[in-house]
């Protein structure tokens, strides 16, 4: 049945429709309207327009232009535009926005475009990459799963996206958009995409390497060519097509790179890995420190994670390759003699405190401290380490998954030797290179700065030195024969020394140093007294409790590595102390310094003093207990040094001293009752010299470092008036001797 309308019928329905259309546009135009002037929330004013606010990490810089690190929540690293491949900005343009260079913010022929093109399978959203700026920088950089929220968001983008247009040139939206989007993996922005899946710089990213990167905006998790590589590699040459289509490539560069692999070089960025770790925690922690006395301009503290800081630093990145490189060398062999002297042995019955010892380390690890927090008793969790499990233990091999008892992996780790070295510019104070453990992702614990070991014989030079201040020479003989030191009000102290590094008889001062002679070092120490040693070795930089008791002369205190290379830097600076310094400046995003610092410098010995005891420490390299620089590892040039060794042989030290570098290094277990059951494989010639050798050995090979091996120590700027040569010294003693046997006729 056909209804025939009236010409009134059909003018009331016209107007009705009218009506609906009118009121929809006025809706939309009073929504418009209300988003535009805040009522959804507030859009950015001009200000955040000019200068738009993203999470950016912040760069630790080497001394030698080099990126050791980054802080971050989002790893994000801004690249100015002409530092782009043109790759990536055409692979961008092609697969994401075509008409990017001809609209002004919004694409409304992509928008009622884009529902046939996503029936074909490639699924892509309406907004231009102004848009997707506008939601990254400006308007929440999620989207809103709520479908009016969404809605509002959507006319937020649109309004953003239009002023951003009115505001910077292409070029500008184009970099900026590039140094905001997630490429997943907690990276942000192009920088640091091409470092983490290339392991290079956005300007040298190739067409195929571009495609990969781009097709990722769109899921990078579900796009992840490390999750998904078939995928990507599929999206990957969707988007050289689209390059194709768009003129920017030609077919056959497209197919040439479409028969190519992912040919990924996966860096992975976090905190654990790449140089320095142990050094990027600890300034991390000074770092921070240091800004909560800065404000920003407008009055808010800085976000080290967010705010896109240039730390610049002393660090060399290739020294501290060559440190980190000749620790694993050594360490590998020297763990092997440490196992073998206890293979088949005991622990429990050999290792003093083995139970407790055992005890503290289960509760210090993180295991211990979960079970805590989820309330569990110490019956459950004894129960809990005692019950197999699946663990992941470090090895110089490598990491390695295993079953087994995390009692038994307490046990492991403590019988796991650590090593920690520090090298550093005698001259400047700046350190070089900085090595605080074996392995930052298992044992995060610094022992460059933060932990103090006792030092043993390494502190033998501070007794002689306050000894040839008071006019000793190195040439003086002393009988070597045990002596007893008077207590003042405590017991007398005699020190011990083995018979088989004893040396006998009358020996120099020189030669008591060289073998590290207790009972000549306690005879000095008897005659200078404990008060001027305890006070030079605090003058010398060492921050640790120094008492003045006898036995400091032979090490019983603790210090750092770093003290104790900052201390032995004295004798090669001319007597000057300079502040072991790691931290030159930080720069906000934009360049502006906001801090510098200044180390510390104080004249703590003379020039005299500083260079006989240069020359008495070189008699330790080319004579005495560090003789296998020369002989095993033929480092030959002019090198001063000093081993150390303590009770149990629980520390090994070696701090070796060049004109250029001072470098200290030390090995042992986590507890000290924990250690070598020999000298011989626990001294600190064979625990701690060779990663000193091995990393000589690499940075005079590096000619680029300027760091030369046939420099000799610089003598002092007025002549010497202590005679260093023993033969000269004794014709002198016999000449002063005839003249008082006549004087006194």
């Amino acid at each position: 049945m056909i209804v025939k309308l009236s010409p009134l019928d059909i003018k009331k329905y016209n107007w009705y429709i009218w009506k609906f259309f009118i009121g929809c546009f006025a809706f939309v135009v009073i929504l418009v309207g209300a988003t535009t002037f805040g009522v959804f929330g507030a859009l950015p004013t001009l200000d955040e327009m000019e200068n738009p606010k993203s999470d950016q990490a912040s760069q630790i810089i080497s001394s030698d232009k080099q990126i050791l690190g980054k802080y971050y929540r989002k790893n994000r690293s801004n690249v100015a535009y002409k530092d782009i491949s043109p790759n990536v900005i055409n692979a961008l343009v092609a697969k994401e926005d075509n008409h990017f260079y001809s609209h002004s913010g919004v694409d409304f022929w992509r928008t009622f475009s884009i529902i046939p093109y996503n029936l074909i399978g490639r699924r892509q959203g309406a907004s231009t990459l102004t848009q997707q700026l506008a939601l990254n920088l400006f308007t929440g950089e999620t989207r809103a799963h709520n479908p009016i929220k969404r809605i509002i968001q959507k006319l937020q983008e649109l309004i953003v996206a239009v002023r951003i247009e009115k505001r910077y040139t292409k070029q500008e939206i184009i970099t900026m958009y590039l140094n905001t989007v997630d490429f997943g993996s907690t990276t942000f922005g192009i920088s640091s995409a091409a470092q983490t899946y290339f392991n290079t710089t956005p300007a040298k990213l190739t067409p195929d390497q571009a495609a990969t990167l781009i097709q990722m905006l769109t899921a990078p998790t579900a796009n992840s060519p490390i999750r998904h590589p078939v995928r990507a590699l599929g999206n990957r040459n969707f988007t050289l097509g689209r390059m194709v289509q768009e003129g920017y490539l030609t077919e056959e560069e497209a197919d040439k790179c479409k028969a190519k692999p992912l040919g990924l070089d996966y860096h992975p960025t976090n905190h654990t890995e790449g140089l320095a770790p142990y050094f990027r925690a600890v300034l991390r922690g000074e770092v921070k420190k240091i800004l909560t006395n800065i404000t920003k301009a407008d009055g808010t503290a800085y976000d080290i994670d967010r705010d896109g800081l240039n730390i610049y630093t002393t660090i060399d990145a290739n020294m501290q390759l060559y440190a980190e490189e000749a620790q694993r060398e050594w360490m590998r062999k020297l763990q092997q003699q440490f196992n073998n002297e206890w293979k088949g042995v005991k622990l429990s019955a050999r290792i003093s405190n083995y139970k407790l010892r055992i005890e503290q380390g289960m509760h210090e690890s993180d295991r211990y401290r979960q079970l805590k927090l989820e309330g569990q008793s110490e019956d459950e969790i004894e129960k809990n380490f005692n019950t197999p499990d699946n663990m992941n233990i470090f090895t110089w091999k490598g990491n390695l998954d295993t079953l087994m008892n995390p009692i038994d992996s307490v046990v492991y780790s403590q019988m796991l030797l650590r090593n920690a070295m520090m090298s550093m510019d005698p001259t400047t104070g700046y350190i070089k290179a900085w090595v605080g453990g074996i392995n930052f992702e298992h044992f995060k614990y610094d022992q460059v700065k933060d932990g103090a070991r006792q030092v043993g014989s390494t502190a033998k030079p501070f007794t002689y030195a306050v000894a040839i201040d008071n006019g000793f020479s190195p040439c003086m003989q002393v009988n070597n024969v045990p002596i007893t030191i008077p207590g003042d009000g405590s017991p007398d102290w005699t020190p011990g020394s083995s018979l088989e590094e004893t040396v006998p008889g009358m020996i120099t001062l020189r030669t008591a140093l060289a073998h590290s002679q207790n009972w000549v070092t306690a005879f000095v120490m008897k005659e200078v007294t404990p008060e001027p040693v305890a006070k030079l070795i605090k003058q010398m930089g060492i921050h640790t409790a120094v008492p003045p008791y006898p036995s400091i002369c032979l090490g019983s205190f603790d210090a750092t590595v770093m003290d104790m290379t900052g201390a032995y830097s004295v004798f090669a600076n001319h007597g000057i102390w300079t502040e072991p310094t790691y931290l030159l400046r930080i720069e906000d995003k934009n360049g502006n310094v906001i801090y510098n610092y200044t180390p510390k410098v104080k004249q703590v010995m003379s020039e005299q003093v500083a260079y006989v005891m240069i020359d008495m420490l070189k008699s330790v390299i080319t004579e005495g207990t560090g003789w296998r620089l020369r002989g095993t590892y033929k480092v030959t040039n002019p090198v001063a040094g000093k081993t150390g060794t303590t009770n149990d042989n629980s520390d090994g030290w070696f701090i070796g001293v060049t004109p250029k570098l001072v470098t200290g290094v030390w090995t042992g277990c986590e507890k000290r009752d924990f250690h070598f059951r020999s000298t011989r494989t626990g001294q600190g010639a064979n625990a701690a010299l060779p990663v000193f050798a091995l990393y000589m050995q690499k940075v005079y090979a590096d000619q680029s470092l300027g760091i030369k091996k046939d420099i000799d120590f610089e003598l002092p700027k007025k002549p010497l008036t202590t005679t260093l040569n023993c033969d000269v010294y004794s014709q002198q003693q016999k000449g002063t001797n005839e003249v008082e046997k006549k004087l006194s006729y």
